[in-house]
C-alpha cells in the first residue's frame, strides 16, 4: 500500500522501526545544534548593529529568549506535535509522562482527546469527567459529528497524509516505549486507550475506522517490542536463578531473583493479554472491512507480528487470516498476504509450525501464480519457491505452473524462468540429490542437459522453444558456456541421455542464446519498441561477440560439416555468423577458418531446398560480404559470383529436362532457390528471362507451385531492373523498351491466369497457393508501375493503368480467395510461405492498389468495403486502415454510398429468389455494415464530415426512392443510420423533403411496401425531438454558455461522504439527499415551459410518476435512517466490515 506506513519488522532483521528512532533522534540533536548556531548568529548582528552602545550581550535577556522559545514548544498540542515535521515527539512523550506522573487525569484527557483529533474530530474530554465518562456515549457523540460534516479529513493531500501517519505511529510507538518503566502495566491508562480505539475501529465513517486501525495495528507492533526486551530480561533471570540454586544456599538473592522473574512473568502476560484483546476487538472485524487499505495495513501487521513473535501469534488461530485473504477481491490486499507468508518460509524455524496450514492453502498459493494480477502473480511464484525449497508441494501439483513459461506477461514468464531454474535445472531445493552428486551438479554440462530435457517438451514448436530459453536465460551461466555447448554438439560418442532431438534443441539453445548475448531479442516484445541499451550494455554485447567468436573461430567448420545433411539444424547453425564479430579472423589469423566456412555454407545452400535453409545461408553470406574486410570480403563476393553462375547453371539444366519431358523436381527446388536469392540480391538473369516465359507459355499443365516460382522471379527479375533504371542517371532508350518488354510478358502470363478461374477449385491446396501468387504480383507489379508515379517524366512510357475488364476479373479471384473458409486455410497451415499466400495476403493487396491510386478506386473500392460483414477480424482490421486513409484524402461519401449500394443489391438479388433466410440474413449484414461505417463519424468527426455525411444521406434517399416501393427500406436499413449523426435542424430539413416527394403518391395503394417510408420517417422525427429537448434543457433561455477547462468543484462541502454505511453502493450517496431531489425537481419543473409541448405530453406521465417514486423513496429513507441510527452508532458492531 503506498500510503501506509512502514511495520517496524523484527530485531533479527534489523527493525525499520529503530532505525526510524536513531534518524529522527539524529534530527533532534541537529535541531537543536542550528538552534543554538542559529542564536549565535543573532547575538553576533545584534553585537555588530548595537557594538556602539553595548558591547557586552545581557545573559539575562539571552536566557529569557531560550526559555520563551522552550515554553513555545511546551504549549504546543499533541496533536499539533503529530501534524508537525515529527521531530519535537520523543521531548513531547517524554514532558507527557512526567506530566502523567504528576496529574493522571489530566495527561489522560490530553491523550485521549489527541486520539479523537486525530481521526478528525474536535471532541475535548475534561479531566474531572475521565471516570464518569461512557465509552459508548463518547463514540456516539463522534460519529455524530461525522454525520454533521464536523470532522477534518487528513486524505485531501496524499503526501501530507502519509506524512501524518508516519508521525502517529512513531508518536504511539515512542509513547509505549517511555511508559515501560510505569503507565504501561497500571491497567488504567493504556486499557481505557484500547477500549477508544476498539470502539471507533468498528464505527461507520471510514476515516475513524483507518486512524483507528493504524493507531491498534502499531501498539500491538509496539507491545511485541516490548515483550521481546521483557522475554530477554526473563531468560537472563532465569539462568542467573539456576545458577544461584545451583549453589544450593538461600538467601536474599534467590528471594530477589525470583521476585524479579515473577514481575518480568506479570508483565510479559499483561503484554500479550492486551495484544489479544486488540486483536479480537479490532483485527478480527477490520481486515475484512470494506476499505482494501484498511485490510492491506491489517494483513501486514499481522505478517510483522507473527514474524517477530512467534512464540504467540505463530500458531494457525492467526496463520488461517493470512490464508483467508489470499482469496481477497482486492489484488493489493492479496499480494500483501502472500509477501507476508514469503517472509515466514524464508525463516527455516518457521516452517515445522507452518505444516497443517501449509497442508490446507498450498493450492490457492499455486492458483495465485497465475493471478490477474501480474504484480500478485510474480510474488505468488516467488512464495512457490520458498514452499519448494521446503519440498512441501509435491512435484505433481506443478504442471500448471510450469505453463507459465509461455505466458504473455514477461515478468511472470521472468519469475517462472527463476523457478524452473532454480528446482529443476540448478536443483537447488533437492538437498539429497545434491549431497550425492557432489560439485559435478554445478556443472554447465549437467545444467544444460536438465535443460534440454525440459525443451524435448516444446521441441516440436521452435517459437515456445524460444520462449522457454528467454525466460531461463538470466539465470542459467550454462547457456554463456559457449565451449561446453560446443564440445557436446562435436562429441564422438554422444552420452546415451542425448539423441537427435537433443542435439536440435541444442543447436537453437546456442543461437538463442548468442543472439540474447549479444542483445537481441529473441521473442517479441509487448510494446514493440525498440530496445535503449546504455554504454556499458553495449560494451558487454560487443565482450560477449567477441569471446562468441573465438569460442567457434576454429570449431564453426566441425560444426557445419556435422550437421549440413540436416536440415532442421543448419538454418540455426549457419546464421550465428551473423552474431559474430568478423574482424577478429584477421587479428587472430584465422582466414583459413573464415573461407572454409563460406565454402560450407554455399555447399549447405545448394543441398537443402526448404525456405528457412536457403534464407538463413543467403543472409549469412551476405553478411560476411558486407561485414569482413580486406581480402575477406573479396573472398565473399567471390563466393557470391560463383554461386550466381552455379545457381543460373542448374536452372538452365533444369529448364531443359523439363523441356525434354524430365521430372520438375529440380526446376522448383532451384527456383526456390533463385527466389530466396533474389529477395535481397539481384541476380542476372537478361540470358534466361524468355526462358521462363516459354517454360510458361508452352507447359501449362505442369505444377502450380513451379509456375508460382516462375511468376515470382520473373517479377523480381522485373522489380530488380526498374530499381536499376530509377537508380542511373542516364538511361538508354532500348534499356527502356526490353524493361517494358519483360514487364508486359509478365503481365501477360498473370492475366491468362485470370481468365481460368476455374483452376481455383481443384483439391489440390497448391492451386490455391498458386492464385494467392497471381492476387501478390498483379497487385506488386501494378503499384510499381502505376502511370500517375511516371508521369510526365522522362520515363512516362513505364508507367501502366490496367483495364477495366481485367480490374474486375482481378476483384473476381480475390472474391473467391476471401471466401475460402478458415478450415480450409488450416489445411494448408504447414506451407512453408503460408504468411504470403493466405487472405490477409489478399486485403493486404487490395488496399494497396486502393490506397496507392494504382487503380481506379471508384468500382474496387467499394466492393473491398461492401464485404466488411463477411471478413474475418484480422482482414477486417485492413480495411478499417484502408477507410482511414481515403478519408485522409478527400470526401468518400461517394464511395460509401456504392458500397452501401452494393451491399443492398445482394440483398434484393436473394429476395427476388424467394430465399427468405439468405434474404433476411443479407439484409442484416447491410443494416450492420451501415451502422459500421457511420460509426466512424462521432464526436468531432460529426461536425468535420458534416458534408460528407449529408451527401451519403441525400445520394441514399434518392437511391431508395428511384424504383420505390421496392427500395424503400434502404432508408430504415441504411440511410438511418447516417441520419442519425446529423444537427437537428438538418435531420429536419431531411425529413421535410422525404415528405415533398410522396406528396403526389398514393400510398395507401400498397401500405406493405411503403411500411419502410412511414417508419424512417417516425424514427428521424423523434430523433429531431430528442435533439430538440436536449439543446432546451441544456441552454436556459439561450443564453447558457458551457464552460471549457477543468470542471468546478462543488461548493456543498457537506454532501461529501465521510461515512460509510453496510453497503459500498451506497458510499457516493450524498447526505443532504431530500434537499438535492427539490432542487432537481424544480429544475425539471422549469425546464418543462421550455420543451416543446408534444415532448411535454410524452413526458408528463412518467415525470409525476418519477415525482411520487421519490416522494415515497425519501420516506422510506427517513424511516431506514431512524432505525439505523441506534443500531450502527454502537461501537461493539461491525461498522462497514462486509
Amino acid at each position: 500500500m503506498e500510503d501506509e506506513p512502514v511495520v517496524p519488522e523484527p530485531a533479527t532483521r534489523r527493525s525499520k522501526r529503530a532505525r526510524a528512532q536513531v534518524r529522527t533522534a539524529d534530527f533532534t540533536r541537529t535541531d537543536k545544534i542550528e538552534d543554538e548556531l542559529e542564536e549565535e548568529r543573532e547575538e553576533s548582528s545584534d553585537d555588530l548593529q548595537e557594538n556602539r552602545r553595548k558591547p557586552k550581550r545581557n545573559k539575562a535577556t539571552e536566557g529569557a529568549s531560550t526559555s520563551a522559545a522552550a515554553a513555545r514548544k511546551a504549549d504546543s498540542s499533541l496533536i499539533e506535535v503529530v501534524k508537525g515535521d515529527g521531530k519535537e515527539i520523543p521531548d513531547v512523550v517524554k514532558r507527557w509522562v512526567e506530566h502523567y506522573d504528576k496529574n493522571q487525569k489530566s495527561a489522560t484527557a490530553d491523550l485521549l482527546s489527541m486520539l479523537f483529533e486525530a481521526c478528525g474530530a474536535k471532541y475535548c474530554l475534561q479531566e474531572e469527567d475521565i471516570d464518569m465518562t461512557d465509552v459508548d456515549d463518547v463514540v456516539v457523540a463522534l460519529v455524530n459529528m461525522a454525520r454533521r460534516g464536523e470532522i477534518e479529513d487528513y486524505q485531501s493531500s496524499k503526501r501530507a497524509f502519509k506524512n501524518f501517519k508516519d508521525n502517529l505511529i512513531y508518536f504511539w510507538d515512542n509513547l509505549v516505549s517511555e511508559c515501560q518503566s510505569g503507565p504501561l502495566f497500571d491497567q488504567s491508562l493504556f486499557d481505557r486507550c484500547l477500549d477508544y480505539i476498539i470502539a471507533l475501529s468498528c464505527t461507520p465513517p471510514r476515516c475513524y475506522r483507518q486512524i483507528a486501525s493504524l493507531m491498534g495495528l502499531q501498539l500491538v507492533t509496539s507491545f511485541i517490542n516490548v515483550a521481546k526486551v521483557l522475554g530477554a530480561q526473563r531468560e537472563t533471570t532465569q539462568r542467573q536463578l539456576n545458577a544461584e540454586k545451583k549453589k544450593k544456599i538461600e538467601g536474599p538473592r534467590v528471594e530477589s531473583l525470583t521476585k524479579r522473574l515473577s514481575m518480568t512473568h506479570e508483565k510479559i502476560t499483561t503484554m500479550e493479554e492486551m495484544m489479544r484483546k486488540i486483536f479480537t476487538g479490532l483485527f478480527v472485524h477490520r481486515y475484512r472491512d470494506i476499505d482494501p487499505d484498511i485490510r492491506m495495513s491489517c494483513i501486514e501487521s499481522l505478517g510483522v507480528w507473527v514474524l517477530s513473535y512467534p512464540s504467540l501469534f505463530l500458531q494457525d488461530l492467526y496463520l488461517k487470516y493470512l490464508g483467508w485473504t489470499l482469496n481477497d477481491k482486492s489484488a493489493g490486499v492479496r499480494k500483501t498476504s502472500v509477501l507476508a507468508l514469503q517472509t515466514l518460509y524464508e525463516v527455516d524455524d518457521n516452517v515445522p509450525s507452518l505444516n497443517l496450514f501449509t497442508e490446507r492453502f498450498y493450492k490457492r498459493m499455486l492458483e495465485l501464480a497465475d493471478d490477474i494480477d501480474i504484480s500478485v502473480s510474480v510474488c505468488a511464484i516467488g512464495l512457490v519457491k520458498q514452499l519448494l525449497r521446503h519440498q512441501l508441494v509435491p512435484d505433481d501439483q506443478l504442471s500448471s505452473l510450469y505453463d507459465l513459461l509461455i505466458d504473455d506477461p514477461p515478468d511472470v514468464r521472468r519469475a517462472i524462468g527463476a523457478l524452473v531454474y532454480d528446482h529443476l535445472i540448478a536443483q537447488k531445493f533437492n538437498n539429497s540429490q545434491s549431497r550425492s552428486t557432489g560439485s559435478d551438479s554445478d556443472s554447465s554440462e549437467v545444467h544444460i542437459i536438465r535443460m534440454l530435457q525440459i525443451l524435448k517438451e516444446f521441441s516440436t514448436d521452435p517459437i515456445l522453444s524460444l520462449y522457454v530459453i528467454d525466460d531461463v536465460w538470466d539465470y542459467m551461466g550454462g547457456m554463456k558456456d559457449w565451449k561446453c555447448i560446443i564440445q557436446m554438439l562435436l562429441a564422438d560418442n554422444p552420452s546415451a541421455e542425448l539423441d537427435d532431438v537433443d542435439a536440435t534443441n541444442l543447436i537453437r539453445l546456442l543461437f538463442a542464446s548468442t543472439r540474447k548475448a549479444v542483445g537481441e531479442r529473441i521473442v517479441p516484445a509487448t510494446d514493440n519498441r525498440n530496445p535503449h541499451y546504455t554504454k556499458a550494455q553495449k560494451e558487454i554485447f560487443e565482450n560477449n561477440k567477441r569471446d562468441v567468436t573465438v569460442s567457434m573461430m576454429k570449431t564453426y567448420p566441425q560444426l557445419l560439416r556435422k550437421f549440413m545433411p540436416y536440415k532442421d539444424k543448419v538454418s540455426p547453425l549457419v546464421e550465428i555468423i551473423v552474431h559474430m564479430n568478423l574482424e577478429l579472423y584477421s587479428l587472430k589469423r584465422q582466414e583459413q577458418n573464415f573461407k572454409a566456412i563460406l565454402k560450407l555454407m554455399r555447399e549447405a545452400f545448394f543441398k537443402h531446398g526448404e525456405k528457412d535453409a536457403l534464407r538463413s545461408c543467403v543472409k549469412a553470406i551476405k553478411f560476411c560480404a558486407t561485414d569482413s574486410q580486406g581480402e575477406l570480403q573479396d573472398f565473399a563476393q567471390n563466393q557470391i559470383k560463383e554461386l550466381e553462375e552455379e545457381l543460373i547453371g542448374k536452372l538452365k539444366s533444369a529448364i531443359k529436362d523439363v523441356v525434354n519431358g524430365g521430372d520438375e523436381y529440380l526446376l522448383l527446388v532451384n527456383l526456390k532457390r533463385l527466389y530466396e536469392f533474389q529477395l535481397s540480391h539481384r541476380v542476372p538473369l537478361e540470358s534466361m528471362y524468355q526462358d521462363l516465359v516459354h517454360v510458361l507459355k508452352s507447359f501449362r499443365t505442369i505444377d502450380d507451385e513451379v509456375i508460382a516460382f516462375l511468376l515470382l522471379n520473373m517479377f523480381f527479375h522485373v522489380s530488380w531492373c526498374l530499381q536499376s533504371v530509377l537508380s542511373s542517371e542516364t538511361v538508354s532508350e532500348a534499356l527502356l523498351s526490353s524493361l517494358v518488354e519483360k514487364r508486359d510478358a509478365l503481365l501477360e502470363q498473370l492475366e491468362y491466369f485470370l481468365d481460368k478461374p476455374l483452376k481455383l477449385h481443384g483439391d489440390v491446396s497448391y492451386k490455391n497457393q498458386l492464385a494467392y501468387r497471381v492476387c501478390g504480383i498483379l497487385a506488386d507489379t501494378w503499384c510499381l508501375f502505376k502511370r500517375i508515379r511516371f508521369a510526365s517524366t522522362n520515363l512516362e512510357m513505364l508507367g501502366y493503368s490496367p483495364d477495366e475488364s481485367i480490374v474486375k476479373k482481378y476483384w473476381k479471384m480475390c472474391e473467391q480467395l476471401l471466401n475460402v473458409s478458415d478450415d480450409a486455410e488450416e489445411d494448408e497451415g504447414n506451407r512453408e510461405y503460408v504468411e504470403e499466400t493466405n487472405a490477409d495476403a489478399v486485403m493486404f493487396a487490395l488496399a494497396k492498389l486502393v490506397a496507392t491510386d494504382s487503380v481506379p478506386k471508384e468500382h474496387l473500392a467499394p466492393e473491398i468495403i461492401s464485404h466488411l460483414e463477411k471478413y474475418g477480424t484480422s482482414v477486417s482490421e485492413t480495411v478499417k486502415h484502408l477507410v482511414t486513409s481515403l478519408k485522409k484524402k478527400g470526401d468518400i461519401s461517394s464511395i460509401l454510398v456504392e458500397t452501401l449500394k452494393m451491399a443492398y443489391q445482394r440483398y434484393l438479388v436473394a429476395l427476388s429468389g424467394n430465399d427468405k433466410s439468405l434474404s433476411s440474413k443479407l439484409f442484416q449484414e447491410c443494416k450492420s455494415l451501415a451502422a459500421r461505417l457511420s460509426g466512424s463519424y462521432v464526436g468531432v468527426a460529426r461536425t468535420k464530415y458534416k458534408a460528407e455525411i449529408m451527401n451519403i444521406v441525400k445520394e441514399g434517399i434518392s437511391y431508395a426512392f428511384s424504383h420505390a416501393p421496392k427500395q424503400l427500406s434502404f432508408l430504415d436499413g441504411v440511410v438511418l443510420h447516417f441520419v442519425s449523426k446529423l444537427p437537428a435542424p438538418d435531420i429536419l430539413d431531411i425529413m421535410r423533403g422525404v415528405e415533398r416527394r410522396t406528396e403526389n403518391v398514393k400510398t395507401d395503394e400498397d401500405p406493405s411496401g411503403w411500411r419502410p417510408y412511414y417508419a424512417f420517417l417516425d424514427t428521424i422525427r423523434e430523433k429531431y425531438l430528442k435533439n430538440e429537448a436536449v439543446k432546451v434543457a441544456d441552454g436556459k433561455e439561450g443564453t447558457s454558455v458551457r464552460r471549457r477547462g477543468r470542471p468546478r468543484k462543488k461548493q456543498d462541502l457537506q454532501g461529501k461522504r465521510l461515512f460509510d454505511e453496510q453497503s459500498s453502493s451506497e458510499e457516493d450517496d450524498s447526505i443532504s439527499g431530500s434537499d438535492q431531489d427539490a432542487t432537481v425537481e424544480e429544475k425539471q419543473e422549469d425546464d418543462e415551459e421550455n420543451v416543446p409541448l408534444i415532448h411535454s405530453l410524452k413526458a408528463s406521465s412518467k415525470l409525476r410518476s418519477l415525482k411520487v417514486s421519490k416522494e415515497d423513496k425519501r420516506d422510506q429513507t427517513r424511516t431506514v435512517d431512524a432505525g439505523r441510527a441506534t443500531e450502527e452508532l454502537t461501537p461493539k458492531t461491525s461498522g462497514a466490515s462486509s
